[in-house]
């Protein structure tokens, strides 16, 4: 296999230089053309079977995985312990007839915009292996890097939500034992940073997950099926609930536009490239049977946990729902480790993007387990852990992260800039009428994106008063 041209964009030692004449070519549309070639670009070369196509350099491994092993990504980020939060988050703040409808036309609009990026996976005949490279080739230098800011800001917030649920898990199963409020919160979450740090440090990359994938299908079984059994137990059982959304007017005027922020978090990675680079060729092939998976089998189990939560306990449904089950202790328990277990391997998934910035940057090559690979392993992802740890620690509100991330960062990525983007590079392809549709999308997800994003920061602003810093919630 040969290919015309390879664009390096980090060697040894730099690369800020080559960076720059990069993205300044794909701004005139020029090609780029570098000779050299690292062993990774040679591994991924030999391994991606498509011959024309440019492949950036990398230092973490491409186009390896089956569009079966992709998809279980996909699923395992949509079936994260985040869907014991629905209920709370989502049906209490719309109801019975706002929370389905909403919850499937999310659906559906997040299957067509992701549908997009990935059809642009290949444009103008590179790979685009990361979301800033593919806005950086469309639009120029300026939209690589509000586009990596976005998406750093976005996959920062979920993997605080995650140290903040595996942290709320923890301090679930302590209470279950030994409820003396010696152990709180914050100390709860500083562990859960520690097991993700360690799990972060001993795999280099997004497929080395490997079997871990099936441990997380298992781990999401375990508490979805608990949370289902229980809650419905107790749903029997149960006088009549109310399901009225709760509040004034104008409380439920910014919950209900916030629930909305919560419902595309719930169907969006903000790095659909990213993942999409791992699959084999076919790519843009192999990428649609992994998300029409995601989007059809991947959601039930998301759906029976967030419908029959709200079901047994209406309005007054936790943020977390096993917060609200009754049942034997170990059985709790067992969810609850099986919730701090899953949410460390899928922050990893959403770490990724970050870590391969790194280890491409710092010229990481060779042996995952070699000492110099393993030092930086440990000081870099160690110390970009630690800051999610603290940061979800001084503020542990995690339907307000939810809120926040969908609001400034899901709606871009995802909405606004999928449709934009499309709109762009297919221009001469698009019929008016489809043109008028991609502006109608980017016109109202814009809209969409700035209210949710003044209700996040509203209801940030009221829990922030409630509630101390380090707050043991």
């Amino acid at each position: 296999m040969t290919f015309s041209r390879f664009f390096h964009v980090v060697e040894e030692g730099g690369g800020g230089e080559e960076e720059e004449e990069r993205l300044l070519a794909a701004e005139r549309q020029e090609p780029f053309v570098v000779e050299t070639m690292t062993a990774t670009e040679a591994y991924n070369r030999k391994g991606s079977g498509h011959v024309g196509v440019e492949i950036p350099d990398t230092a973490h491994q491409i186009s390896s995985d089956s569009w079966f092993q992709v998809a279980f990504v996909l699923t395992t980020g949509i079936n994260s312990a985040y869907v014991l939060g629905y209920s709370g988050t989502v049906m209490v703040p719309l109801g019975w007839i706002g929370g389905v409808v909403g919850l499937i036309i999310a659906t559906a609009i997040s299957l067509y915009a992701n549908s997009l990026v990935a059809k642009l996976h290949e444009f103008g005949g590179r790979r685009h292996i990361r979301y800033r490279d593919l806005a950086g080739f469309i639009y120029g230098r300026k939209a690589y890097h509000l586009t990596w800011g976005l998406q750093y800001v976005n996959l920062f917030m979920i993997n605080c939500g995650f140290i903040i649920l595996a942290g709320s898990a923890l301090k679930a199963v302590y209470v279950l034992f030994r409820d003396d409020h010696v152990i709180k919160l914050p100390h709860c979450i500083a562990i859960a940073g520690l097991i993700c740090a360690v799990f972060a440090i001993g795999i280099p990359h997004l497929s080395a997950l490997g079997t871990w994938l099936a441990v997380s299908t298992i781990l999401s079984l375990i508490y979805i099926v608990v949370a289902i059994v229980l809650s419905v137990r107790d749903g029997v059982k149960a006088p009549p609930r109310d399901y009225e959304i709760q509040g004034s007017s104008l409380s439920k005027l910014f919950t209900i536009t916030g629930a909305a922020a919560n419902l595309v978090f719930a169907f969006n990675t903000g790095m659909l490239p990213e993942i999409q680079a791992t699959v084999r060729q076919p790519v843009v092939k192999n990428m649609m049977k992994a998300l029409y998976f995601q989007f059809t089998a991947g959601v039930l189990p998301m759906y029976a946990v967030t419908f029959i939560g709200y079901w047994a306990y209406g309005s007054s449904t936790s943020t977390y729902l096993l917060n609200s089950v009754n049942g034997p202790l170990w059985v709790k328990a067992l969810a609850n480790v099986s919730a701090i277990l899953q949410s460390v391997i899928s922050l990893h998934i959403f770490a990724s993007p970050t870590y391969e910035y790194m280890d491409t940057k710092f010229g990481v090559k060779g042996n995952p387990l070699a000492l110099k690979n393993l030092t930086f392993r440990i000081m870099a992802r160690g110390g970009y852990i630690a800051v999610s740890t603290l940061v979800s620690a001084l503020l542990p509100f995690l339907g307000d992260f939810m809120s926040l991330t969908g609001a400034v960062s899901t709606f871009p990525l995802t909405f606004i800039l999928a449709n934009h983007m499309y709109y762009k590079a297919m221009n001469n392809k698009l019929n008016p009428m489809q043109k008028l549709w991609h502006w109608l999308n980017v016109v109202f997800f814009s809209l969409m994106s700035l209210a949710a994003a003044i209700a996040a920061v509203r209801l940030i602003a009221l829990d922030s008063k409630n509630f101390h810093v380090f707050a043991d919630l």
